[in-house]
Protein backbone atom coordinates (compact mmCIF):
# COMPACT_ATOMS: atom_id res chain seq x y z
CA UNK A 1 0.00 0.00 0.00
CA UNK A 2 1.11 3.51 -0.34
CA UNK A 3 3.23 4.15 2.80
CA UNK A 4 2.69 7.92 2.66
CA UNK A 5 -0.56 7.23 3.58
CA UNK A 6 -1.17 3.96 5.97
CA UNK A 7 2.25 3.52 8.03
CA UNK A 8 2.94 3.48 11.96
CA UNK A 9 3.03 7.00 11.85
CA UNK A 10 1.22 9.91 12.94
CA UNK A 11 0.54 12.56 10.12
CA UNK A 12 -0.80 15.49 11.77
CA UNK A 13 -0.84 18.04 9.12
CA UNK A 14 -3.56 15.84 7.11
CA UNK A 15 -5.05 14.98 10.28
CA UNK A 16 -5.28 18.65 11.19
CA UNK A 17 -6.75 19.11 7.94
CA UNK A 18 -9.74 16.58 8.20
CA UNK A 19 -10.53 18.05 11.40
CA UNK A 20 -10.58 21.60 9.70
CA UNK A 21 -12.97 20.33 7.03
CA UNK A 22 -15.39 18.75 9.12
CA UNK A 23 -15.93 21.62 11.68
CA UNK A 24 -16.30 24.02 8.57
CA UNK A 25 -18.52 22.04 7.17
CA UNK A 26 -20.75 21.59 10.54
CA UNK A 27 -20.22 25.51 11.04
CA UNK A 28 -21.59 26.56 7.42
CA UNK A 29 -24.89 23.83 7.89
CA UNK A 30 -25.39 25.72 11.89
CA UNK A 31 -24.38 29.80 10.63
CA UNK A 32 -27.63 31.42 9.86
CA UNK A 33 -26.74 33.13 6.57
CA UNK A 34 -25.12 29.86 5.16
CA UNK A 35 -27.82 27.58 6.54
CA UNK A 36 -30.30 29.41 4.57
CA UNK A 37 -28.14 28.66 1.36
CA UNK A 38 -27.96 24.79 2.30
CA UNK A 39 -31.58 24.83 3.10
CA UNK A 40 -32.26 26.57 -0.50
CA UNK A 41 -29.96 23.88 -1.90
CA UNK A 42 -31.82 20.99 -0.55
CA UNK A 43 -35.12 22.10 -1.15
CA UNK A 44 -33.94 22.84 -5.13
CA UNK A 45 -32.13 19.19 -4.78
CA UNK A 46 -34.53 17.68 -3.61
CA UNK A 47 -37.41 18.90 -6.07
CA UNK A 48 -35.30 18.24 -9.16
CA UNK A 49 -34.77 14.61 -7.87
CA UNK A 50 -38.02 13.41 -6.58
CA UNK A 51 -39.95 15.40 -9.45
CA UNK A 52 -40.51 12.82 -11.56
CA UNK A 53 -41.10 10.27 -9.23
CA UNK A 54 -44.63 11.21 -9.44
CA UNK A 55 -44.94 9.76 -12.77
CA UNK A 56 -44.10 6.40 -11.39
CA UNK A 57 -42.03 5.56 -14.57
CA UNK A 58 -38.63 3.97 -15.14
CA UNK A 59 -37.44 6.97 -12.70
CA UNK A 60 -39.17 6.06 -10.02
CA UNK A 61 -39.26 2.24 -10.37
CA UNK A 62 -34.90 2.65 -10.60
CA UNK A 63 -34.66 4.44 -7.46
CA UNK A 64 -37.40 2.29 -5.81
CA UNK A 65 -35.28 -0.98 -6.76
CA UNK A 66 -32.06 1.21 -5.20
CA UNK A 67 -34.47 1.98 -2.24
CA UNK A 68 -35.25 -1.47 -0.78
CA UNK A 69 -33.10 -3.21 1.63
CA UNK A 70 -31.43 -5.58 -0.09
CA UNK A 71 -29.87 -3.66 -2.80
CA UNK A 72 -27.66 -1.98 0.27
CA UNK A 73 -26.51 -5.59 0.11
CA UNK A 74 -25.93 -5.35 -3.33
CA UNK A 75 -23.90 -2.49 -3.03
CA UNK A 76 -21.83 -3.44 -0.20
CA UNK A 77 -21.21 -6.36 -2.46
CA UNK A 78 -19.88 -4.16 -5.30
CA UNK A 79 -17.90 -1.87 -3.29
CA UNK A 80 -15.95 -5.47 -1.85
CA UNK A 81 -15.88 -6.33 -5.61
CA UNK A 82 -13.79 -3.43 -6.73
CA UNK A 83 -11.72 -3.67 -3.87
CA UNK A 84 -11.07 -7.68 -4.23
CA UNK A 85 -10.26 -7.51 -8.00
CA UNK A 86 -6.81 -8.23 -8.53
CA UNK A 87 -4.80 -5.43 -9.81
CA UNK A 88 -7.96 -3.30 -10.17
CA UNK A 89 -6.34 -0.80 -7.49
CA UNK A 90 -5.12 -2.84 -5.18
CA UNK A 91 -2.76 -6.03 -6.30
CA UNK A 92 -2.87 -9.45 -4.99
CA UNK A 93 -0.31 -8.52 -1.91
CA UNK A 94 -1.88 -5.45 -0.73
CA UNK A 95 -5.54 -6.43 -1.03
CA UNK A 96 -5.76 -7.98 2.19
CA UNK A 97 -4.15 -5.15 4.31
CA UNK A 98 -5.94 -2.64 2.19
CA UNK A 99 -9.44 -4.24 3.59
CA UNK A 100 -8.31 -4.80 6.89
CA UNK A 101 -6.91 -0.99 6.62
CA UNK A 102 -10.69 0.12 5.67
CA UNK A 103 -12.73 -2.18 8.03
CA UNK A 104 -10.86 0.28 10.84
CA UNK A 105 -11.06 3.26 9.15
CA UNK A 106 -15.16 2.02 9.30
CA UNK A 107 -15.34 0.67 12.83
CA UNK A 108 -13.62 4.36 13.62
CA UNK A 109 -16.06 6.12 11.72
CA UNK A 110 -18.92 3.91 13.57
CA UNK A 111 -17.43 5.08 17.15
CA UNK A 112 -17.90 8.79 16.06
CA UNK A 113 -21.44 8.14 15.13
CA UNK A 114 -22.74 6.97 18.13
CA UNK A 115 -21.02 9.98 19.96
CA UNK A 116 -21.81 12.28 17.62
CA UNK A 117 -25.33 11.44 17.51
CA UNK A 118 -26.24 12.33 21.05
CA UNK A 119 -24.62 15.73 20.38
CA UNK A 120 -26.76 16.06 17.59
CA UNK A 121 -29.73 14.97 19.89
CA UNK A 122 -28.15 17.42 23.06
CA UNK A 123 -28.32 20.25 20.45
CA UNK A 124 -31.41 20.03 18.88
CA UNK A 125 -30.24 19.74 15.09
CA UNK A 126 -31.95 16.73 14.45
CA UNK A 127 -34.71 17.01 11.52
CA UNK A 128 -36.98 14.98 10.24
CA UNK A 129 -36.68 13.63 6.20
CA UNK A 130 -37.41 16.00 3.08
CA UNK A 131 -40.13 13.33 2.18
CA UNK A 132 -41.63 14.37 6.15
CA UNK A 133 -41.75 17.76 5.53
CA UNK A 134 -42.14 19.04 1.70
CA UNK A 135 -45.76 19.33 0.67
CA UNK A 136 -46.74 17.07 -2.39
CA UNK A 137 -44.03 15.04 -2.10
CA UNK A 138 -43.63 11.60 -4.24
CA UNK A 139 -43.61 8.82 -1.57
CA UNK A 140 -42.03 5.32 -3.03
CA UNK A 141 -43.81 3.17 -0.22
CA UNK A 142 -47.07 4.90 -1.83
CA UNK A 143 -46.96 4.46 -5.44
CA UNK A 144 -45.43 0.74 -4.98
CA UNK A 145 -46.89 -0.28 -2.01
CA UNK A 146 -46.46 -4.02 -2.52
CA UNK A 147 -43.03 -3.33 -3.01
CA UNK A 148 -42.75 -1.71 0.30
CA UNK A 149 -44.62 -4.83 1.20
CA UNK A 150 -42.34 -6.88 0.53
CA UNK A 151 -38.88 -5.69 -0.02
CA UNK A 152 -38.88 -2.45 2.74
CA UNK A 153 -38.02 0.91 0.65
CA UNK A 154 -36.51 3.59 2.73
CA UNK A 155 -38.10 6.37 1.53
CA UNK A 156 -38.21 8.21 4.87
CA UNK A 157 -36.85 9.21 8.42
CA UNK A 158 -37.90 10.95 11.70
CA UNK A 159 -34.41 11.42 11.95
CA UNK A 160 -32.65 12.08 8.68
CA UNK A 161 -28.94 13.93 9.81
CA UNK A 162 -26.57 12.88 9.28
CA UNK A 163 -26.51 10.78 5.85
CA UNK A 164 -25.23 6.82 7.59
CA UNK A 165 -25.70 5.68 4.57
CA UNK A 166 -23.93 8.59 2.90
CA UNK A 167 -20.86 8.65 5.18
CA UNK A 168 -20.19 4.51 4.80
CA UNK A 169 -20.31 5.15 0.53
CA UNK A 170 -18.24 8.30 1.09
CA UNK A 171 -15.33 6.91 3.37
CA UNK A 172 -14.89 4.39 0.85
CA UNK A 173 -14.50 6.51 -1.43
CA UNK A 174 -12.24 8.74 -0.28
CA UNK A 175 -10.15 5.88 1.48
CA UNK A 176 -10.44 4.42 -2.63
CA UNK A 177 -8.84 7.95 -3.42
CA UNK A 178 -5.51 7.18 -2.15
CA UNK A 179 -5.15 4.18 -4.13
CA UNK A 180 -7.17 4.62 -7.44
CA UNK A 181 -6.18 5.99 -10.51
CA UNK A 182 -7.16 7.22 -13.96
CA UNK A 183 -10.79 6.04 -14.72
CA UNK A 184 -10.79 3.56 -11.91
CA UNK A 185 -10.76 6.60 -9.41
CA UNK A 186 -13.95 7.97 -11.88
CA UNK A 187 -15.23 4.48 -11.15
CA UNK A 188 -15.00 5.06 -7.31
CA UNK A 189 -16.93 8.50 -7.34
CA UNK A 190 -19.34 7.68 -9.66
CA UNK A 191 -20.24 4.48 -7.56
CA UNK A 192 -20.26 6.31 -4.79
CA UNK A 193 -22.64 9.22 -6.30
CA UNK A 194 -25.19 6.68 -7.64
CA UNK A 195 -25.20 4.80 -4.45
CA UNK A 196 -25.90 7.79 -2.66
CA UNK A 197 -29.10 8.79 -4.65
CA UNK A 198 -31.42 6.63 -4.04
CA UNK A 199 -31.96 8.27 -0.47
CA UNK A 200 -31.95 11.54 -2.09
CA UNK A 201 -34.47 10.49 -4.68
CA UNK A 202 -36.99 9.22 -1.85
CA UNK A 203 -36.28 11.90 -0.26
CA UNK A 204 -34.99 9.49 2.88
CA UNK A 205 -32.56 12.35 3.49
CA UNK A 206 -31.54 15.87 2.38
CA UNK A 207 -28.42 16.42 0.12
CA UNK A 208 -27.11 18.20 3.14
CA UNK A 209 -27.16 15.55 5.29
CA UNK A 210 -25.00 13.60 2.74
CA UNK A 211 -22.52 16.51 1.98
CA UNK A 212 -22.50 17.63 5.86
CA UNK A 213 -23.19 15.51 8.39
CA UNK A 214 -22.54 12.41 6.13
CA UNK A 215 -19.12 13.49 5.18
CA UNK A 216 -18.36 15.09 8.75
CA UNK A 217 -18.25 11.70 10.14
CA UNK A 218 -16.19 10.12 6.76
CA UNK A 219 -13.42 12.69 7.10
CA UNK A 220 -13.29 12.02 11.19
CA UNK A 221 -13.06 8.58 10.94
CA UNK A 222 -10.19 8.84 7.59
CA UNK A 223 -8.18 11.05 9.61
CA UNK A 224 -8.02 9.52 13.11
CA UNK A 225 -7.85 5.66 11.21
CA UNK A 226 -5.43 6.36 8.36
CA UNK A 227 -3.34 9.45 9.56
CA UNK A 228 -2.65 7.59 12.73
CA UNK A 229 -1.12 4.34 13.45
CA UNK A 230 -4.22 2.44 14.11
CA UNK A 231 -5.49 1.50 10.84
CA UNK A 232 -1.82 -0.02 10.06
CA UNK A 233 -1.64 -1.52 13.41
CA UNK A 234 -5.41 -3.06 13.14
CA UNK A 235 -4.38 -4.26 10.03
CA UNK A 236 -1.23 -5.55 10.64
CA UNK A 237 -3.18 -7.67 13.91
CA UNK A 238 -5.55 -8.91 11.61
CA UNK A 239 -3.29 -10.02 8.98
CA UNK A 240 -1.84 -12.33 11.92
CA UNK A 241 -4.84 -13.55 13.93
CA UNK A 242 -6.28 -14.57 10.38
CA UNK A 243 -3.35 -16.19 8.94
CA UNK A 244 -3.67 -19.51 9.95
CA UNK A 245 -7.10 -19.49 8.74
CA UNK A 246 -5.82 -18.03 5.21
CA UNK A 247 -3.25 -20.49 5.12
CA UNK A 248 -5.98 -23.89 5.73
CA UNK A 249 -8.11 -22.29 2.81
CA UNK A 250 -5.07 -21.43 0.31
CA UNK A 251 -5.13 -25.14 0.34
CA UNK A 252 -8.60 -25.54 -0.92
CA UNK A 253 -8.79 -25.95 -4.76
CA UNK A 254 -11.60 -23.28 -5.07
CA UNK A 255 -10.86 -20.88 -2.44
CA UNK A 256 -7.58 -21.30 -2.55
CA UNK A 257 -6.99 -19.41 -5.91
CA UNK A 258 -8.55 -16.29 -4.43
CA UNK A 259 -6.11 -13.39 -4.04
CA UNK A 260 -7.47 -12.21 -0.72
CA UNK A 261 -6.92 -15.98 0.30
CA UNK A 262 -3.46 -16.49 -0.82
CA UNK A 263 -2.07 -12.87 -0.83
CA UNK A 264 -0.87 -13.28 -4.20
CA UNK A 265 1.46 -16.46 -4.09
CA UNK A 266 2.10 -18.89 -5.94
CA UNK A 267 0.95 -22.00 -6.14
Amino acid sequence: MNPSFINAQWRIRPLIACHLAARLLLASWLWAPSRELWDRFDLLAFALLNGPVHDAGWWAKTWAIGSMRPADMAVGALMLAVMLKTDLVFSAAQMRKALFAFIAALVVMLLFRVGFADLVKLMGWQRPSASLVVEGAARLTELFPSWEERWDMKDSASRSFPGDHASVLLLWAMFMTFFARNWRLLLVWTMAVIFMLPRLVAGAHWVSDALVGGLLLALLGLAWACFTPFAYQASEWLEEVTLPLTHRLAKLPLLGRLSIINGGRAD
